[in-house]
């Protein structure tokens, strides 16, 4: 039924300028353009989007809100990390990361937050 809808993932923002240029510049996304008045959406194909919405009082949910699919996770992570991107490393039962990256069960995978705190994630599976 939903399998060929548009997906948009939207992310509640306290700074739009600070946000916006965060995902432009230290992630590479492409801007789409503005929505409606504090919105803005990051979508390269038209069909899958990021949309950041202001909100000032909001707060993110403490849980991985976005999980960016690469192909090299050890390539797209320093990549990252030279545009400034700081990821996070976790030890924790069940969850331990090397040099910022956990591995489990043919997956690998790392975290960061955005400006305003939203955690993020690179995941790899292994082919």
């Amino acid at each position: 039924m939903l399998s060929s809808s548009k997906v948009t993932t939207i992310l509640p923002v306290k700074d739009m300028d600070r946000a916006r240029s965060f995902y432009e510049k230290s992630l590479g996304l492409t801007l789409a353009g503005s929505m409606e008045e504090g919105t803005c959406l990051f979508s390269d194909d038209g069909h899958n989007g990021i949309q950041l919405m202001l909100k000032p009082e909001g707060s993110p949910s403490g849980n991985t809100e976005v999980s960016f699919e690469v192909e090299d996770i050890a390539a797209e992570l320093r990549a990252l990390e030279s545009n400034g991107v700081r990821f996070e490393d976790y030890d924790l039962p069940g969850l331990k990361t090397v040099n910022h990256v956990a591995e489990s069960d043919g997956h690998k995978a790392a975290w960061f937050t955005d400006t305003e705190g939203n955690i993020l994630c690179l995941h790899q599976i292994a082919g």
